[in-house]
């Protein structure tokens, strides 16, 4: 399937038509659908990113987001892993030591975040 019939796929699935979609994002029909058609290669990056984004999309591999994850954490969460798997066993070790270290400094921590080691 190719991202322009996963895109409109998508937009069946959560809007009532194309056309619905095209106005609630401020894109033209005629574009919309030629893009659909044609392919997204054509469309400018920015708004096949918004387009994502509104459908909850991951514009790297056009997957589904989990509907409470963000777009950036989304893509945060890539790229970390993107340099963890280029490391070594070692440097794997390393990083995940450096990370159980930083949670247990109050001010590292993610705000509602607890690790499996804090007392309660």
């Amino acid at each position: 399937m190719t991202k322009a019939e996963i895109l409109k796929k998508e937009i069946l699935r959560q809007y009532r038509s194309v056309r619905q979609f095209s106005i609630e994002m401020g894109i033209p029909y005629s574009t919309l659908v030629t893009a659909l058609e044609r392919g997204i290669e054509g469309m400018a990056y920015g708004t096949v990113i918004r387009m994502c984004d509104k459908l909850n999309l991951n514009p790297v591999d056009f997957s589904s987001l989990e509907r409470d994850a963000t777009l950036g954490a989304q893509l945060l969460e890539n790229r970390v892993m993107q340099y963890y798997v280029k490391l070594n066993q070692s440097g794997r070790d390393k990083v995940l030591e450096l990370m159980d270290d930083f949670i247990q400094i109050d001010k590292y921590r993610a705000k509602g975040k607890r690790s499996k080691n804090d007392k309660v």
